[in-house]
């Protein structure tokens, strides 16, 4: 009921989804929509297409439409923000991790296999053992029984802590990276009320990036930089040195 009531309140409101179209249209292309045709084909069953409860399942599409809310704020922004920039990296120690993988599965399977030929029977079939403990989870269900075996786990499960650490710190690096851009932006600059002159260093994180990171970073508008006894042309790609002196203001201010 809850679905139908929701359902009907969206072909209410489609003419504010779609304010382009007139209401009659604007309903007519809600109908048609993706979401549309999921709500309507998850709500049928419930009137009388028995056969259609397999549409039920549907349902679970609709989770996806909380990361359209979660799009809007900045918690959402942060973590994609966070996995694009650190990419990378990422692939790079999932890279790393699938050679451990390999190489412990066919390692154990030339320890084991003659202890146990049901379950080491090929060298691909440990994938399932190496990934349970180079993941540290070690369910159980298939261990090493000799004792170069034994040896062998020993050390892959030290490598195990290691791997998962690795894109771990990857990302909570990225993310206290993300938070003090994001802190200096919201204290250090955006009080400025006219034109003012900030001085580069690694406190406030303006030293060693380009103008233009640090204009979409912090919210300014530079306009010249004082080097010394240069004048440098705030271009996007000039890279900000430490000690240098940028005239710049708010953006919003300026606009």
């Amino acid at each position: 009921m809850v679905f139908i009531v929701e359902y009907m309140l969206r072909l209410w409101t489609a003419d504010l989804l779609y304010p382009e179209y007139p209401p009659g249209k604007a309903r007519l292309k809600f109908l048609t929509s993706f979401d549309g045709v999921i709500d309507l084909m998850t709500i049928l069953p419930f009137f009388f297409l028995s056969g259609f409860i397999v549409f039920r399942m549907l349902r679970v599409v609709r989770i996806f439409r909380l990361f359209r809310i979660n799009s809007q704020y900045d918690s959402f922004n942060v973590i994609t923000t966070v996995i694009l920039e650190k990419k990378n990296q990422i692939l790079s120690s999932i890279f790393i991790i699938l050679i451990l993988m390999l190489a412990s599965s066919l390692g154990m399977y030339n320890a084991e296999h003659e202890a146990q030929p049901d379950v080491f029977r090929n060298g691909f079939s440990g994938i399932w053992w190496s990934v349970s403990t180079l993941l540290t989870v070690g369910y159980g269900d298939i261990y090493p029984i000799t004792t170069v075996g034994k040896i062998m786990a020993i050390f892959i499960a030290f490598l195990g802590v290691g791997a998962v650490a690795v894109p771990t710190g990857i990302i909570s690096a990225g993310f206290v990276e993300q938070y003090t851009k994001k802190q200096y932006s919201d204290i250090s600059f955006t009080d400025i009320k006219e034109i003012g002159e900030i001085i580069a260093d690694e406190e406030n994180g303006l030293s060693g990036i380009t103008v233009g990171q640090a204009s979409a970073d912090f919210d300014l508008h530079i306009y010249v930089i004082l080097r010394g006894e240069l004048t440098v042309v705030a271009s996007e790609s000039i890279k900000i040195q430490k000690g240098d002196v940028l005239v710049a203001g708010s953006k919003k201010i300026v606009k």
